[in-house]
């Protein structure tokens, strides 16, 4: 299992599951990252929280605890 936070910049990924409940879970769903959708890590922040990724044609920043129960192929 490979989470988005373990990502390095310039890689392209595909979201396999989103893990959490409830809020959290919808929150991240709500910024356009569902299951099997592509993302382009594009930047990491010096100490690595956020990270700056493109997805769905958007720039979005995602906190790395956020990151964390993301999980890619």
């Amino acid at each position: 299992m490979k989470l988005l936070s373990q990502a390095k910049i310039g890689d392209t990924v595909i979201v396999s599951r989103i893990h959490g409940e409830g809020s959290v879970k919808r929150r991240i769903m709500d910024m356009g990252i569902t299951k099997g959708v592509e993302v382009f890590i594009r930047k990491v922040a010096p100490l690595g929280d956020p990270m700056e990724v493109n997805v769905r044609g958007y720039e979005l920043s995602i906190r790395k605890a956020d990151a964390e129960k993301i999980e890619i192929q």
